[in-house]
């Protein structure tokens, strides 16, 4: 298995807990207050990381380009966790973390549109069940 695979279910892993571990942190609290309690405990945890992992010398690579698409990613990320921390706040996690995931299929559009990459029919029908999974548990 290639190394950004294994990554990719890493990042699965923990994902699925994030979701319920913020639902208990929430107990109490407004989603807007858990939001920015975690945005502060990922701001330091990645301040660390890249103290460690990255070289000092890499700084000096970095273009305008990658801080403004690395800005604007932040933006829309900031934009994803005020919306779904309003929304696991008032909802259920399975569900509240099954709609995020179509995030998926919108991903998949943008990539084809602006970084000119292929879609194939797996990937087609896969967007599809994703779809119909979500329109299926999303139903009350």
């Amino acid at each position: 298995m290639e190394r950004w695979v294994t990554y990719a279910f890493i990042s699965m892993f923990f994902a699925g807990f994030t979701s319920v571990i913020a639902k208990q942190g929430l107990v109490g609290i407004s989603g807007e207050l858990g939001l920015t309690i975690r945005t502060i405990f990922v701001f330091a945890m990645v301040l660390g990381f890249a103290w460690y992992a990255v070289p000092a010398a890499a700084w000096s690579t970095v273009s305008k380009t990658n801080l403004f698409w690395l800005g604007m990613s932040g933006v829309t990320t900031t934009l994803s966790w005020i919306f779904y921390y309003k929304a696991l706040k008032l909802g259920d996690v399975a569900t509240v973390a099954l709609i995020d995931k179509g995030s998926v299929v919108i991903a998949m559009i943008m990539a084809w549109l602006l970084l000119k990459e292929v879609i194939t029919l797996r990937m087609l029908v896969g967007a599809a069940m994703i779809m119909g999974g979500l329109l299926v548990i999303a139903k009350k």
